[in-house]
């Protein structure tokens, strides 16, 4: 009977109930904390990650340690939890709103359109014809941002681009999973194989005190297997989708985006408004004044760098091809200034240092100039805006709510003691075993904390010197680290970047969470193989 069909929880009463699950831990696992203490060895004074039970710490160590078990702090941790999140929170509200502008203009919908038809054409190709011009699409957008994931970490960036990549897929056949996969997934696939990674790669090696990106070229063959298993898992659901897209179990939700795909090309009007060339020229201005004072940009990839004019040459490019595109339609100027904040994205990660609040403002200035492109006053352009938040909002919300769970085992003082715990387990066991269980451990602590860096800090300085002990390289434990950190962040509710991703794609987690756990444990089944010719085998930089 269909009354009788069990209804999955809300997303908001399943987190609810991990910050409950998280205050009740608190009750039961001493608390405690690693500190950084200066020792004396055979080789000078060296900085080790000394653990203390509370009662077991210094006076004064104790009074600045204040924790207790979590009672009535689940529901102030909500709060706590939008504090701790907000320069996500924010980050998502003002890209919805921008992109909820730029939609106006019908501009994604002119690129996919005119990005199809260029399709169609190619499709005629032998070889294309034989891979499947869409196969090949899911497959290049994927390896795309694994590049950037295994590069320069890219991860908060693949918000804004779901919105972007999500309509693509639908228009393609496909329903929003495979959407994400060809944004988030590709990321964190290429996030787990880290290559150059500065944010994990770069801080554990630092910290275990080996070179830099050493052992890069078992980290690429890694990358390539990593990516094989993800692109093969992916494409074979993608042509399930295809022959009957009521296979989805995101068919029903789809309808949102299937609505806003609806409408034909030949439908929309192609024009370009007189103020739309004072944008132009506005943006072309703004573009040679930081040509002066930024002539040269030092990209950073992992270790390595260069120099080069790329501001200067961005503008000499979108003086001339914005000229083009006006001339044509403003849609495709849009499309430029999209391409172009997509540019900026990566010249600002890569060679100026930038974060959330850069990149969200960003697109925020996308989305005025597109709003003043297609003739919009202000008015219209704040109320576009606020629609756009509107939209996102149940995203943001879950953001704030999952990062309660963090701020109740913060609070609670046992984030700690569950490393140290889970590291006393490591004792009395072979290289193989030994490799294994800080795989795991690195694993499951991603689940407490899905940050990388903040992982690196806390569990390198613990895990290096006992990989001494047991005869294992730290490059290896590195790579524990490295394999550890970058399959859960596909399923754990406490990524703030997950919960994001799926609230703008309008994806229930417990749904994801169905879909993806197969991906996710044959990731981990690997991530072990991949391991096991670290300790078994004489590799360059192991």
């Amino acid at each position: 009977m269909a009354g009788s069909k069990r209804k999955v929880p809300h997303t908001y009463v399943i987190v609810f109930f991990i910050i409950l699950l998280a205050a009740a831990l608190t009750w039961f696992i001493p608390p405690g904390k690693y500190v950084k203490e200066e020792v004396i060895t055979d080789h000078g004074s060296e900085t080790v990650m000394q653990f203390y039970f509370k009662g077991d710490m210094p006076a004064e160590m104790q009074q600045q340690f204040r924790s207790q078990p979590q009672s009535w702090q689940v529901f102030s941790a909500l709060f706590k939890g939008f504090v701790k999140q907000s320069n996500i929170i924010i980050f998502i509200l003002m890209i919805g709103g921008a992109f909820w502008i730029m939609n106006q203009s019908k501009a994604i919908d002119v690129g996919i359109y005119a990005f199809l038809r260029f399709t169609r054409k190619i499709g005629h190709n032998r070889l294309i014809s034989a891979i499947g011009v869409d196969n090949l699409i899911i497959v290049l957008v994927m390896l795309l941002f694994s590049s950037f994931g295994a590069i320069f970490g890219m991860s908060e960036e693949t918000i804004a681009f779901t919105i972007i990549i999500i309509p693509l897929a639908i228009s393609m056949g496909y329903d929003s999973i495979v959407g994400v996969c060809m944004v988030y997934v590709g990321a964190h696939l290429g996030f787990a194989g880290a290559v150059l990674n500065p944010f994990t790669i770069g801080i554990a090696q630092g910290l275990a005190d080996i070179p830099l990106f050493s052992g890069i070229e078992y980290r690429i063959f890694s990358w390539v297997m990593i990516n094989s298993v993800g692109l093969f898992f992916v494409l074979r659901y993608a042509a399930k989708i295809k022959k009957n897209p009521k296979a989805s179990p995101m068919y029903e939700e789809d309808a949102y985006w299937r609505a806003r795909e609806n409408q034909e090309s030949n439908e929309i009007t192609y024009y370009t408004p007189r103020i739309a060339w004072v944008v132009y020229g506005a943006i072309l201005a703004a573009l040679v004044v930081f040509s002066f004072g930024y002539p040269i940009t030092e990209m950073s990839i992992g270790n390595a760098s260069f120099s080069f004019y790329v501001i200067p040459f961005a503008t000499v490019l979108f003086g001339i091809v914005g000229f083009m595109s006006l001339r044509k339609t403003v849609h495709y100027f849009i499309l430029l200034l999209l391409g172009y904040t997509i540019l900026f994205l990566i010249v600002g990660v890569m060679g100026y240092g930038w974060y959330v609040m850069e990149i969200a403002t960003l697109f925020f200035v996308m989305g005025i100039a597109s709003g003043l492109a297609i003739n919009k006053s202000a008015d219209e352009i704040a109320k576009l805006f606020l629609e756009g938040v509107s939209d996102i909002l149940s995203a943001a919300i879950i953001v704030g709510l999952a990062g309660g769970i963090i701020v109740i085992l913060d609070d609670g003082g046992v984030i700690d003691s569950i490393l140290y715990g889970l590291s006393k387990s490591m004792v009395n066991f072979g290289q193989i075993a030994s490799v294994s269980v800080m795989y795991m451990i690195q694993t499951i602590i991603n689940i407490v904390i899905p940050s990388g860096s903040a992982k690196a800090a806390i569990t390198m300085p613990i895990m290096a010197p006992f990989s001494d002990l047991i005869g294992i390289s730290r490059q290896a434990t590195v790579m524990a680290f490295q394999f550890g950190d970058g399959f859960t962040n596909m399923i754990t509710p406490t990524s703030g970047i997950l919960i994001a991703v799926l609230g703008v794609a309008r994806i229930p987690y417990q749904k994801w969470v169905k879909w993806v756990w197969p991906l996710i444990l044959s990731l981990i089944i690997l991530g072990f193989l991949l391991l096991i010719p670290t300790v078994t085998m004489s590799l360059n930089g192991f």
